[in-house]
């Protein structure tokens, strides 16, 4: 192998030609004197794309980043990214939400799955969530039983009446130390 030329390399020539110069003299002359264009640093401007503030739009916690690391209530919450009025309420910071979760061993213990009702399988026998009309009626009572577990409001005071998303009457109050929820509604939260 032959070896290359000293000028094969321009910048190793540059620095050895700056190395051997006794004249000392600011980076900005010897570049100068290469002929290299100087011009500052224009880099885009961060925020450049973001909104102006806005007053309205709250700082506060996402429900949804809160809600899928609590391992407790993992069930319900993989519910709750199935139904869009209410994943898109968990997903924003500014709609206040509170959240009626019932644990694991709750969601396991129901007597019928969260998607299930008694009625459909009175009127539609054993197939009610075979075919199209049955993935439906499925879909639409997910949705009941994920609504009804999700209180528009937060902070939510004692012994205030308000509706969760499926309309149902609810409200809590502190009996023996421990917060229990009431129900207007024939069947109880965790049965529907």
């Amino acid at each position: 192998m032959k070896p290359a030329p000293f000028f094969a390399y321009p910048a190793a020539t540059i620095c050895l030609i700056l190395a051997a110069s006794a004249e000392s003299r600011p980076l900005s002359e010897i570049l100068q004197s290469f002929h290299i264009p100087q011009a500052p640093l224009h880099l885009p401007n961060p925020f450049a794309n973001m909104p102006p503030a806005d007053e309205t739009v709250s700082t506060g916690v996402i429900i949804s980043d809160v809600i899928g690391k609590t391992q407790t209530i993992a069930i319900f919450s993989g519910l709750t990214r199935d139904i869009d009025s209410v994943s898109g309420r968990l997903d924003t910071a500014s709609q206040n939400a509170t959240v009626l979760a019932p644990d694991n061993s709750v969601m396991r213990d129901l007597k019928r799955k969260p998607w299930e009702d008694a009625e459909d399988y009175n009127t539609f026998g054993a197939d009610a969530y075979k075919g199209q009309s049955g993935e439906d009626r499925a879909h639409q009572n997910l949705r009941r039983f994920v609504e009804k577990h999700i209180v528009p409001e937060s902070p939510w005071e004692e012994n205030k009446k308000v509706k969760t998303l499926d309309g149902n009457e609810v409200w809590w109050e502190k009996k023996d130390g421990k917060k229990m929820v009431g129900s207007s509604s024939r069947s109880s939260m965790a049965d529907s």
